[in-house]
């Protein structure tokens, strides 16, 4: 991994108020953290950081920082850069995290995983390539640190994926990573089968209809209900007078 030189200024000025104050100045405030160190907040001029990052990707590179107080070094220390935060509008860097390092020392970091060249199996009909596995997590000395790991793609097809044991990983260098994770695969979409039209000419069930009885109709034959009254009997003749 490039090693830059890159110089830094302690910052005593905290707050959200003084802090946006200084970015309006173009200022750049970070801190650095690591190697049992209490945190320490320092700045930069965002123009000296801009020009990094055109010719380079932030975390990809090791920084030989420069400390100083009132112009002066006051130390000098190697880093990573841990975290960039941007201005979710702008997308202008608002701050930078470092992480001191020692330089004998094994680090685990995500390294970049870039695809190279066109799979095959792009060439079927309904293919999709899907890149799973962007970053990988890797234990190494700084100095044995890839800027990135590529990975051709050309072979892969049908039933064929790279995992992560494919990897041809540099010496000094490992990862934890399950070996059959997969890296990038390829994907077919799945069309929706369409419900077939009913048939038009097919003859429509005729539905039985069955007629409720009324509730209180009796059976034929059936004993009138009990508490029911009789039928008045007919009224009897009077007696002839004689």
């Amino acid at each position: 991994m490039e090693q830059i030189e890159l110089s830094v200024e302690t910052r005593n000025i905290k707050g959200s108020g003084a802090v946006s104050r200084l970015r309006k100045k173009g200022i750049l405030p970070a801190v650095i953290y690591g190697e049992g160190d209490a945190p320490q907040t320092v700045q930069l001029a965002a123009k000296d950081f801009d020009k990094i990052i055109r010719h380079h990707e932030a975390a990809s590179v090791i920084y030989h920082l420069q400390i100083l107080e009132a112009g002066k070094k006051q130390k000098e220390l190697m880093a990573l850069i841990k975290e960039v935060q941007h201005d979710p509008v702008s997308d202008f860097v608002t701050h930078l995290d470092f992480l001191h390092i020692s330089m004998d020392k094994e680090i685990a970091i995500k390294v970049p995983v870039v695809l190279k060249g066109t799979a095959i199996g792009l060439k079927k009909e309904g293919s999709t390539l899907e890149h799973l596995l962007r970053e990988l997590e890797i234990i190494c000395l700084p100095k044995n640190i890839p800027n990135h790991f590529e990975v051709d793609v050309t072979k892969v097809d049908t039933h064929v994926s790279i995992h992560v044991r494919d990897l041809a990983l540099p010496q000094g260098v490992r990862t934890k990573v399950d070996p059959d994770a997969v890296i990038v695969t390829l994907t077919f979409a799945t069309r929706e089968v369409e419900a077939a039209p009913a048939d038009a000419s097919a003859p429509t069930p005729e539905l039985e209809v069955i007629k409720e009885k009324p509730k209180d109709a009796a059976a034929p034959g059936a004993a009138p209900a009990a508490g029911a009254k009789a039928a008045a009997a007919p009224a009897a003749k009077p007696d002839a007078k004689k």
